[in-house]
């Protein structure tokens, strides 16, 4: 029988949990799931990674020393409430800690650790994960990792002071404590989501419009001429978003209430009903408070009104290149215009 360092209960396995799992794996971890309410495909790509399906929260919450909640943004609060309830039919004095790395915003993030105070045993971690599921040649080998995302947390308690392998698998998750309150880490995630994910909002609009004027081969050549880098990082980008369109409406709300809230970029909705107040911790009237709802209606749009939003990461069959996803974009917008 194998003596794993701890076991790693993750919700759920997707694309990132999935990466997640093979990551700990390989550097002998226990991972375990409860995937009772998730679609076939979801717990046949837990078991075949060697990734345990266990039948209710309870038990995943009762084996676990560590939760993972990698889910989409629109779930994070469902998950959080789902591991409280289970901890608490427990029982137990035994301290669980629960890392909360959805990419939703400082204040759902401080929302979230509100309600889990209640439970003295449960050490909640705000956190996010910037960069793609890790990468491995060998999933036995962790020495054949090719590439980790950066994952940030931070709050009162230390996953390096763990008492079961914290300090090896905060090293092993590429783990970086960066605040004591919780919100800082969520809020890193949501300013480096804001750039990446806000270009490529820009970059299915901008080949959308030049795929319907018929100028699409030529925005693509100037690109590579006079502005090459944005170009690249616009093709993948539009490669790489169908799958994850539907997710990311939800998180790109999430990074509007952020702007908001934090960086005082106040929403029209909330500036038609106030007065203008020049204290910028208030917010900034007409300073692109709902710019980023813009952009998850974009998100939106690939994700319920075109071919793409049925793409699987596993399974790709349409919007493989740049052209194609602005073909579909177009056709679909065509189909909303006649």
């Amino acid at each position: 029988m194998t003596n794993h360092l701890a076991t790693i209960g993750i919700l759920s396995i997707g694309d990132m949990g999935l990466g997640i799992a093979k990551l700990l794996i390989a550097n002998n971890y226990r991972v375990v799931t409860n995937a009772s309410d998730r679609s076939l495909d979801t717990n046949n790509r837990a078991r075949s990674n060697h990734v345990e399906l266990l039948p209710t929260d309870t038990a995943l919450v009762a084996e676990s020393d560590y939760i993972l909640s990698v889910v989409p943004p629109r779930d994070a609060s469902l998950i959080a409430t789902r591991v409280q309830a289970a901890f608490k039919s427990l029982r137990t004095d035994s301290p669980l800690y629960f890392l909360d790395l959805n990419a939703v915003s400082p204040s759902t993030s401080q929302d979230i650790a509100a309600r889990l105070s209640s439970c003295s045993g449960l050490r909640f971690l705000d956190g996010g994960i910037i960069g793609g599921p890790p990468r491995l040649s060998s999933p036995t080998d962790p020495s054949s990792c090719a590439y980790k995302p950066s994952i940030v947390v931070s709050g009162p308690h230390s996953l390096r002071d763990a008492p079961r392998s914290g300090l090896h698998l905060a090293d092993v998750l590429n783990l970086k404590h960066i605040a004591q309150e919780i919100g800082p880490a969520s809020g890193l995630k949501m300013c480096f989501a804001a750039m990446s994910k806000g270009f490529t909002a820009i970059a299915i609009q901008s080949f959308t419009t030049a795929e319907r004027l018929g100028v699409l081969p030529e925005l693509q050549a100037h690109l590579e001429q006079y502005n090459a880098r944005a170009g690249d990082a616009a093709a993948k980008g539009l490669v790489g978003m169908p799958p994850k369109a539907y997710r990311w409406v939800a998180e790109m709300e999430e990074i509007a209430i952020t702007m908001e809230r934090f960086g005082g970029f106040r929403s029209r909705t909330a500036r038609d009903g106030m007065e203008t107040n020049k204290d910028s911790s208030v917010g900034a009237p007409g300073r692109g408070g709902d710019l980023f709802r813009g952009v998850s209606d974009v998100f939106r749009f690939v994700a319920d009104d075109t071919e793409l939003g049925t793409e699987k990461t596993e399974s790709r069959k349409k919007g493989i290149t740049a052209e194609d996803v602005a073909a579909l974009c177009a056709e679909a917008m065509n189909g909303k215009h006649r």
